[in-house]
């Protein structure tokens, strides 16, 4: 049960400023907070969650117990990189107000994520299951945050800030996690 309650907050806090989570709070804008936004916010959550804890199982299968957790801190070094990558957002003229269009963008854009390289290192670690259901309640609570808080929350907190602390946090888990392996630090 903690590791499905870490997993859940985990994604929730990681995912805050992220790519998906922005299209849906631009796109909440636009439209309206409206039922198909968050309907494809769910699915979208589920989709790439489910897809990243099986391909952390999947992988991790195949390496023995020192590589599972290296391939651990190696998931938390990625998350942390996408997390601190530059990037300048656009909300894009499609999808408008079509369902497919939104929810394809939707999981692409999570897909690889920060958040889902959480999803793949929980997985990784042994924790399929769990890892997937938390994932996956933790990205349809941070989208619904973003649909219901609206693109105004953008200028009222300092997303950018936000998610360069939440990379560094990462990368020192990877750091310690890394070198606990090597034996280097117990």
């Amino acid at each position: 049960m903690s590791t499905l309650l870490f997993a859940f907050v985990a994604v929730l806090v990681v995912s805050t400023g992220g790519r998906d989570w922005q299209l849906a709070a631009r796109l909440s804008q636009r439209l309206g907070n409206t039922t198909a936004l968050m309907v494809a916010g769910i699915i979208a959550s589920v989709v790439s969650a489910a897809a990243m804890a099986f391909s952390g199982s999947l992988i991790a299968n195949l390496m023995p117990g020192p590589a599972q957790t290296m391939l651990v801190a190696i998931a938390l070094l990625v998350a942390a990189a996408e997390l601190a990558w530059p990037r300048k957002e656009r909300l894009p003229q499609e999808p408008t107000r079509s369902f497919l269009p939104i929810l394809i963008v939707l999981i692409a854009r999570q897909v690889g994520d920060a958040a889902r390289f959480l999803v793949f290192a929980f997985a990784a670690s042994g924790s399929v299951v769990v890892a997937g259901v938390g994932g996956a309640l933790g990205g349809m609570a941070a989208v619904a945050m973003a649909i219901l808080a609206g693109a105004d929350i953008e200028a009222r907190l300092p997303l950018r800030a936000v998610r360069i602390v939440i990379a560094v946090i990462l990368l020192i888990g990877a750091i310690v996690i890394g070198l606990r392996v090597r034996g280097i630090i117990d």
